[in-house]
């Protein structure tokens, strides 16, 4: 079977946006990750870094949650907080991003977004070897030796409750995905020629 859309959370250190970006190369279909937050904040008319800081602020309470799921599907986003106003207006972007064709998104629960449509794939990209995550932290962000296993905690607590928040899922909980790529197994390259396979 083949897809017109691939959604793609990841593990920090896995090389999930690496695979991403490169199978966007691969197979000449558009990667939005950092592009859909770029794009909320054109339109806010805020700096990008202020919607990585509405992201942070988002809170995986059960009752933030089903608040902000609630406002959402009641079509009443003035009622929601500003992170919430954030995630609905990625969602939006995902959506809009979504009719210009098939594409790869990065992040950002696009799965959510796109639950009502035909044709995706929900990919889980994580890492079984230790050292792999520890070198590619290092290599790829140039992160110090002593700030790597913190930086990696920060970086998957922030993606699981920003998931969390807005989802009502558990953002590693595997079942909540078609397919799970262990890039320390398959190394990056298999993984994108497992991935580009799946494209119509």
């Amino acid at each position: 079977m083949k897809f017109r859309y691939i959604t793609i959370e990841r593990e920090y250190g896995s090389g999930g946006t690496k695979i991403a970006r490169r199978l966007a190369e691969v197979t000449g279909k558009p990667c939005y990750g950092e592009e859909i937050m770029e794009a909320v904040a054109k339109k806010r008319g805020i700096p990008a870094d202020r919607v990585d800081q509405y992201e942070e602020k988002a809170t995986g309470s059960l009752l933030y949650t089903m608040f902000v799921m609630s406002r959402v599907q009641a079509g009443e986003p003035e009622m929601l907080t500003e992170e919430g106003k954030i995630f609905l207006d990625q969602q939006l972007e995902i959506r809009r991003l979504a009719t210009e064709g098939p594409a790869i998104f990065l992040g950002h629960c696009a799965s959510e977004a796109l639950r009502e449509q035909k044709g995706v794939i929900k990919v889980f990209i994580r890492s079984s070897s230790e050292d792999d995550i520890k070198k590619r932290i290092k290599e790829d962000y140039g992160i110090a030796e002593d700030n790597i296993e913190t930086t990696r905690r920060y970086y998957n607590k922030k993606r699981g409750s920003y998931y969390r928040a807005n989802t009502g899922k558990e953002w590693k909980d595997l079942k909540n995905y078609d397919l799970v790529l262990d890039s320390a197994r398959l190394g990056i390259d298999g993984c994108v020629n497992v991935l580009k396979g799946l494209f119509e």
